[in-house]
């Protein structure tokens, strides 16, 4: 995949926007995401934001998705909504890219607005959205 030189989030970045792919290498006990997390979170103002469309991807059960749930419960998480403007700005984003997964626009447009890195398993999809994000591979 040759994403696994992605630029490390750096420590002035409060918090972190995570998508689907980092949720399931959460639940699967992954310890890179594990690491990641608890770095991100040893500053006490920083924010985990899932958008929401990462959330329905990721969420099936939450009493076999022990570890998802336990992170959603956080004071520190938060799900960020899809709503009518970011409805509109993805579809812009996604015009601009020739480009067709919403899910991905989602995540890539909550980390721009709140000017964090992005933890993915995808990094190439995103970097064809925003070349300029700042991800780290999980």
């Amino acid at each position: 995949m040759g994403g696994r030189s992605a630029r490390p989030v750096r420590s002035a970045v409060k918090g972190l926007t995570l998508d689907t792919g980092a949720l399931i290498a959460l639940e699967r006990g992954e310890q890179r995401i594990t690491a990641l997390l608890d770095r991100a979170l040893a500053t006490p103002d920083a924010v985990l934001h899932i958008p929401a469309a990462v959330l329905a991807q990721a969420f099936r059960d939450g009493r076999r998705q022990v570890r998802l749930v336990r992170l959603l419960g956080r004071r520190q998480t938060t799900i960020v909504p899809l709503d009518d403007s970011i409805a509109y700005a993805i579809g812009a984003l996604l015009g601009a890219a020739d480009a067709r997964d919403v899910v991905d626009a989602s995540v890539v447009l909550c980390a721009r607005l709140r000017r964090q890195g992005v933890a993915t398993s995808d990094p190439d999809d995103l970097r064809r959205l925003d070349p300029s994000l700042l991800l780290t591979v999980v």
